[in-house]
């Protein structure tokens, strides 16, 4: 009854916003019941768990549920055509888009008919070329023999509503160093051609989206929805050279130096007294707070920021890709 009541007060919520939004010049798919698609969305929200399955009504604030929702809504997708799915990270409720979902959110940007996405494997034919400057793709044969061999990369193709086909080609090497700050690690191990697909549509996407005359709520709900799929980066700060310089010079200067020669007597008597030798360890433990810089500023920190509840190890079977 609890989460009964809690979806008729996000629904209402969200298709408030909706309403508001649609006054405001936001269209909607043809056809597209949004409706139906939040009870759908819901249902699945209510399977959907966190890593230490926990449902994600329980664990998510209801503000990050209706969040999702209204992406969803915006971008006109849906569930039920595997166009989308949640996660659970944190506290949070993420709205993710399969690709079928980014092919989907594309065709509706007024210049763009169509959009596909190609894996290159080892031992296909496949050639680039440049026209204008912009790369194209030149040939591409895949071989039914080489779909178990190993991926070297893939391409995508947007074709716009004049004929034009752009092509966004990205190198395994490239896809991998975009895996490595994606959320579903374990699913690119057990899809790699389906994810390789997923990865190279979402950057040839950023150029259209960006750049497209359509409606910024659109335009927002799609880039918010493509960064859930990465980790947010944590700015690592360099200490600033003046800072370590001047450290190194205190540890030199105090540094003890080599045994010199016993001076003779006479030495001794035209020395003037000297002050007791500065131990370098403890005026270093002294003086490294006024020179600031720590040793974990000097190299990349981990992200701590990242919260264990995210959802990475999914039920790949089910997953929409």
């Amino acid at each position: 009854m609890a989460n009964e009541i809690k979806q008729k007060d996000i629904t209402s919520q969200v298709n408030k916003r909706v309403g508001e939004l649609k006054n405001e010049g936001l269209t909607l798919p043809t056809n597209y019941n949004y409706s139906n698609a939040l009870k759908s969305a819901y249902f699945a929200i209510e399977k959907t768990k966190d890593r230490y399955k926990k449902p994600a009504l329980e664990v998510c604030t209801k503000e990050s549920i209706a969040n999702a929702l209204l992406n969803m809504v915006i971008q006109g997708l849906t569930p039920a055509k595997t166009q989308c799915y949640f996660i659970v990270y944190g506290d949070e409720l993420q709205l993710q888009r399969s690709y079928f979902g980014t092919q989907a959110v594309l065709k509706r940007l007024g210049n763009v008919s169509d959009i596909w996405a190609e894996v290159v494997h080892k031992g296909d034919k496949f050639e680039i070329g440049s026209k204008r400057g912009k790369t194209t793709v030149k040939e591409f044969e895949p071989s039914f023999e080489n779909q178990d061999n190993e991926i070297i990369g893939a391409f995508c193709g947007i074709e716009k509503t004049d004929g034009e086909v752009v092509y966004t080609v990205m190198t395994k090497k490239e896809i991998d160093t975009s895996w490595k700050k994606s959320k579903t690690g374990a699913t690119q191990k057990e899809f790699p051609q389906e994810m390789a697909k997923r990865t190279v549509i979402n950057r040839a996407a950023k150029t259209f989206i960006n750049t497209s005359n359509d409606d910024d709520h659109l335009t927002s709900a799609i880039n918010e929805t493509t960064s859930n799929e990465y980790d947010n980066e944590r700015e690592v700060k360099q200490a600033e050279p003046a800072q370590v310089q001047k450290l190194e010079e205190k540890i030199k200067q105090n540094a003890p130096q080599e045994e010199a020669e016993e001076p003779n007597q006479e030495e001794r008597e035209a020395q003037p007294e000297q002050a007791e030798p500065i131990n370098a360890v403890e005026h270093y433990e002294e003086t490294k707070e006024d020179a600031e810089p720590q040793q974990e500023a000097l190299f990349e920190t981990p992200n701590f920021d990242r919260d264990e509840r995210a959802v990475e190890d999914d039920n790949e079977d089910d997953y929409p890709f």
